[in-house]
């Protein structure tokens, strides 16, 4: 069973190693691959330096210039399933997602079966660390609002702590998804759901980094309230079978 995070980074230097070892620690065995978007902060150089001490188990993909999330991780989705890895994650660089719970999505989906995994916040209370409460609301309101109109029963609709099967991948179009923030996790999820795909909510608690700066912006949020409506509007019109 072959395994891939990864990791998109931009200006993450200050937690790119400690996580890259955290993860490389752990008795599953994963490997992992940094999308960076030309980190000012060199970033990238620091990954160089690291896939000299972990031999075909660091892999590095650099872009020119901030292209976004959702593009950073379509770029290795595609990367992934090119290597016919089995089980394709998705982390955030700053520890907001605890890399020991990449286990628990492993196992959702090795031993009971399911097709994705989503690291939930939501799924048992509200398990959010060093968020203010305006954002903690922000958030899990975006889940009331996502399940509305999606009729998805998935308690963290945004969140993007995700294990996807390969076959997940291979059927949803990544040529045509369109968002790349909070709405491309939306989107991605959506799909397969869609496509009725097994999904498992696993119940993760996620602490707001400590280090670096936070992504996220007022556009980011904008795209997803709106980014809802319209997908909605366009799975009316799309055939969703496999």
């Amino acid at each position: 069973m072959k395994n891939l995070v990864i990791i998109p980074t931009y200006n993450e230097i200050e937690n790119i190693e400690a996580i890259i070892r955290k993860v490389f620690s752990l008795s599953v065995v994963f490997d992992i691959l940094i999308v960076d978007d030309g980190s000012p902060d060199k970033t990238g150089d620091k990954v160089k330096e690291l896939q000299i001490l972990f031999i075909n188990r660091l892999f590095l993909e650099e872009r020119k210039g901030k292209m976004g999330l959702g593009t950073a991780y379509i770029h290795g989705f595609k990367w992934a399933l090119s290597r016919d890895y089995d089980l394709i994650y998705e982390m955030d660089a700053d520890f907001s997602h605890n890399p020991l719970d990449l286990e628990k999505l492993y196992f959702a989906c090795i031993r009971e079966g399911n097709d994705v995994a989503i690291g939930s916040r939501y799924i048992n209370g509200v398990n959010v660390v060093n968020w203010p409460i305006g954002r903690v609301l922000m958030s899990y309101g975006a889940g009331i609002y996502v399940r509305f109109l999606t009729g998805m029963p998935i308690m963290d609709p945004t969140g993007g702590f995700i294990c996807y099967s390969k076959e997940v991948l291979n059927t949803i179009p990544l040529d045509q998804i369109r968002f790349v923030g909070y709405a491309f996790q939306i989107e991605m999820k959506f799909n397969a759901y869609l496509y009725k795909f097994k999904i498992k909510e696993v119940p993760i608690i996620f602490t707001d980094r400590t280090l670096g700066q936070s992504k996220m912006s007022t556009k980011i949020f904008q795209e997803a309230v709106f980014g809802v409506i319209m997908m909605k509007i366009w799975s009316l019109f799309k055939s969703f079978r496999r």
